[in-house]
């Protein structure tokens, strides 16, 4: 990213605003370059409000009507307030809660607290650090969707663990024998299973017939499994609860349960599809289809995070703090700390934790990188984070490049560049003399 250039943006600013944003109303507080206050507003979320805020705006940047150079920090990076504030054509720059929590006991040591003092102390803020900000660049309408797809779709499973979790409780109650007989109750043929034998008095009368009837429409006749099934199915009464009244009361839970989740999972199959035709449309996907491990649900998820726009991420380091791979270093006199990134893209840094694990059963180096921190004394998390680290710095490249990514490339790039990580793999890597690329990651 040229630096320059988001000077000279910062520079051309005229006005500075902090919004204040909730649920049915907003706070605006606009300071101009010496810190003076010209527009303290309330507003409705309506129609309304929001053509009042323009008005306000447009005469504000009067002659010239530019809008565009005023500049708007808010504590949110997404939402309808930011999707407005972009519309209208403003510099809209996020910051931090507990940075804006800081800015506002610099302007109110005595602890006070009130939307205007929060908005004034966010916009002033701005005017005096906002030339090291990053501003908020909106992305194209096809990376948007497919990122509010993709995390819509980790919310609705979400929904679906805190179901399943409450669907084990309750078997656990009265039938622990389905607990039994299905190790992962995650799948439906567990709910379905429950949806036909509620309980155990149900599976009893149905008879073995119907177990095995039941097993084999299911896929779940493998010889291992298949005996231990009907065994426990034919011994499933000997533990359940004494209780008729808690085996009425917790099979109608269950099954209950057994709705939800089937409704559920099939709007999450639908979200699967929507995802899948949004990410083979984008102009991105190769790039992230490449990467080893991602597969279907975390290549679009990554591209998504990370948008189309080249301009966000200035360098690699800047893509990891954003994902949280990078950790953070507290340092005073002899005391050193290094810590976890808690101020990050959460969703990013989780997809990024699930590509890491899952990049080590395909790619040869990712293994090893991962071996060599758990002897060094990491632990799963920590070397999954380093792995992470490593990762982003290589698809911060590809990204850059629009390249996809070439394990033989990589491994010629690993040996020019003398990497470490080329030691510990035990098979023979590339002859140094073969002649060797334009590298398109680092």
């Amino acid at each position: 990213m040229d630096t320059s250039r988001i000077v000279t943006a910062f520079a051309e600013l005229t006005h500075f605003a902090g919004f204040d944003w909730a649920s049915e109303k907003h706070d605006v507080v606009v300071v101009d370059r010496q810190g003076g206050v010209v527009l303290a507003l309330e507003f409705g979320d309506t129609a309304e409000g929001w053509s009042t805020l323009r008005s306000k705006l447009v005469a504000l940047a009067a002659p010239q009507q530019e809008v565009g150079r005023i500049g708007v920090a808010i504590e949110t990076s997404c939402g309808p307030a930011v999707e407005r504030l972009l519309e209208m054509g403003l510099a809209v720059y996020p910051i931090n809660p507990k940075a804006a929590e800081r800015f506002r006991e610099r302007k109110a040591p005595s602890g006070i607290k009130d939307d205007q003092l929060d908005a004034w102390s966010m916009g002033d803020a701005l005017r005096t650090d906002g030339q090291d900000w990053r501003r908020l660049l909106p992305d194209d309408p096809a990376t948007q969707e497919l990122r509010i797809l993709c995390r819509d779709e980790i919310s609705l499973i979400e929904e679906r663990t805190a179901l399943v979790l409450r669907f084990q409780a309750t078997l656990h109650e009265y039938y622990p024998a389905v607990l039994e007989a299905f190790d992962d109750t995650t799948l439906p043929a567990a709910w379905e299973f429950v949806a036909r034998f509620p309980t155990p008095a149900a599976l009893a009368r149905k008879g073995q017939r119907a177990w095995e009837k039941f097993l084999h429409s299911h896929r779940l006749g493998h010889p291992e499994t298949y005996a231990k099934r009907m065994a426990i199915f034919a011994r499933a009464g000997e533990f359940a609860s004494p209780s008729s009244a808690v085996t009425n009361a917790k099979s109608f839970l269950a099954v209950s349960i057994v709705r939800q989740l089937q409704a559920l999972q099939g709007q999450l199959d639908a979200y699967r599809a929507r995802i899948e035709e949004a990410f083979a449309k984008h102009p991105d996907r190769d790039t992230f289809d490449s990467l080893p491990g991602a597969g279907p649900k975390l290549a679009p998820r990554l591209l998504g995070e990370l948008g189309a726009n080249r301009e966000v991420f200035g360098c690699a380091q800047d893509l990891q703090c954003y994902a949280g791979t990078a950790p953070v270093t507290k340092k005073s006199g002899k005391h050193r700390l290094v810590k976890i990134r808690r101020a990050c893209n959460l969703t990013l840094r989780a997809t990024v934790h699930y590509w890491a694990n899952l990049s080590r059963q395909s790619c040869a180096w990712a293994e090893a990188y991962y071996q060599k921190k758990r002897e060094q004394g990491h632990s799963h998390a920590q070397a999954l984070r380093c792995l992470g680290q490593r990762w982003l710095k290589i698809l911060w490249k590809m990204w850059q490049d629009h390249a996809s990514y070439d394990e033989a490339r990589h491994s010629l790039d690993q040996t020019r560049h003398g990497s470490w990580v080329i030691d510990l793999l035990p098979q023979a890597q590339p002859s140094a003399h073969t002649p060797v690329p334009v590298p398109a990651c680092g």
